[in-house]
């Protein structure tokens, strides 16, 4: 499963648990996480990976950043 179908169902999936999802393609601040869902009173982002994706070093920067500020993040890839 690539990056893109994987991320797909990601979004599917908790859409159909209730978050609100968005996907960020552009940001002022580089690294930030692929997906953030929403629902009302809790917010988490989710960094999705391909199978053999790692984190780069800005990524684990602002990972570390939006934990410190209180968010739930989460680093997800295909088993």
């Amino acid at each position: 499963m690539t990056e893109a179908q994987y991320q797909k169902k990601l979004i599917d999936r908790h859409e159909k648990e209730g978050w609100t999802v968005i996907k960020l393609i552009m940001c002022n601040r580089a690294g930030m996480p692929d997906l953030v869902c929403m629902k009302p009173d809790e917010v988490k982002f989710i960094e999705v990976k391909g199978p053999n994706g790692r984190l780069s070093e800005m990524q684990k920067y602002r990972i570390d950043e939006l934990k410190e500020a209180g968010f739930k993040v989460e680093v997800l890839k295909p088993s």
